[in-house]
């Protein structure tokens, strides 16, 4: 082959060439496009589906009145509110009053939805029964990794849970609880990870922040893959449960909105929906207060209402109570909890609940010198 035609061949092998890059990239370009479309399209219908969802709780589950044990049905997850960005998490613990107790870890990891599900907050309760939702509901793909939410020991893993030994039809599914290093107030802490299809830790077993418990699945009484997770406080109890949202740490710059809804009575005003705007964006949420049994209030706030996740800004709320529409102006900050309380014919306020001490107490530690 003499130097002429060796020239012809490169340039022939160099159009050939630039032609299939120009061809591999036009592809890349269009399946980039597809994918901004297809994310587009997305978000344009997840915009317009339900921010708020104003449907009632489907009726899921029952219980009976009886000594057998407690018969219900976790619910299916709902659709969960619209958001396709979250800023990390504050470090735990996270507080900034020392009322607030910001201690765990979110058990999805965060490039996951980890979010609660709009319909199945702490204190919902079933139509028609006295069961209580005990947790929140983690809307996640089966398989998403399990993410212990501080560091602990694993006290139950497997299935029986809420039975207390081996059982498939416990409504828990296969769960992990896990008993924490800290506690509250002179009360120890537990977190409980349900409806798991494996788990992947044994009992005993030292465990970290982070560390993975096992997979998100669809064992139990549920009809969808999703994690339930509790925060207890003394007890591995079904009873002894606390609103997790004010135990979860909030993305950097969110807050918390929490509440007390009363009669006129001072009574708690139960399974009351209320609707929170932000007025910067509009976008809204609901959120509805609890059910009138078998809650556990925390202690300072002694709230019937808590709604977290919500970005630094100014907010609208407003509901129907007796026929009356009420609204009322807050600010959410970064980091903290901004705090309400209604109670019907006096209004709205900001102030923060006062704990009262006997005045025994101080009488008893004053007089006693704790002599033999």
């Amino acid at each position: 082959m003499n130097n002429r035609s060796v020239i012809y061949f490169w340039l022939i092998s160099l159009v050939i060439l630039g032609g299939m890059s120009l061809y591999s990239d036009q592809n890349l370009q269009e399946k980039i496009s597809q994918k901004i479309i297809s994310k587009a399209e997305t978000q344009t219908a997840l915009s317009q589906n339900e921010l708020v969802e104003q449907n009632p709780i489907q009726k899921s589950a029952q219980i009976e009145n009886n000594d057998s044990p407690l018969e219900f049905v976790f619910p299916t997850p709902g659709v969960p509110p619209v958001s396709f960005w979250r800023p990390p998490l504050y470090e735990i613990p996270w507080a900034l009053s020392p009322n607030d107790h910001f201690l765990f870890s979110r058990p999805i990891a965060a490039d996951e939805v980890n979010w609660p599900l709009a319909d199945y907050r702490y204190g919902y309760f079933f139509p028609d029964t006295d069961i209580v939702h005990t947790g929140i509901d983690i809307d996640a793909p089966r398989g998403t990794p399990v993410l212990a939410a501080a560091d602990g020991t694993v006290v139950w893993a497997g299935y029986g849970l809420y039975t207390g030994s081996y059982n498939e039809d416990d409504p828990y599914g296969m769960a992990v609880t896990i008993q924490h290093n800290f506690g509250w107030k002179e009360n120890r802490l537990l977190t409980v990870y349900a409806h798991m299809d494996r788990v992947d830790v044994k009992i005993g077993q030292q465990v970290s922040t982070g560390d993975q418990l096992g997979i998100v699945g669809n064992t139990g009484f549920t009809t969808g893959p999703h994690l339930h997770f509790e925060v207890r406080m003394a007890t591995n109890s079904f009873f002894r449960t606390r609103n997790p949202e004010l135990w979860l740490a909030p993305p950097e710059g969110w807050g918390v909105l929490v509440g007390q809804l009363r009669k006129d009575d001072y009574s708690y005003i139960n399974y009351q929906d209320v609707y929170v705007k932000n007025l910067e964006n509009n976008q809204l949420w609901m959120v509805r207060s609890y059910g009138p049994s078998s809650v556990n209030r925390d202690d300072f706030y002694k709230e019937n209402l808590v709604l977290s996740d919500l970005p630094e800004g100014k907010y609208l709320l407003y509901f129907e109570y007796n026929d009356e529409k009420f609204r009322f102006n807050f600010e959410i900050r970064p980091g903290e909890i901004s705090f309400f309380k209604f109670q019907d014919n006096i209004g709205f306020s900001t102030e923060l609940p006062v704990i009262n001490v006997p005045e025994d107490w101080e009488i008893i530690n004053q007089e006693n010198n704790f002599q033999d």
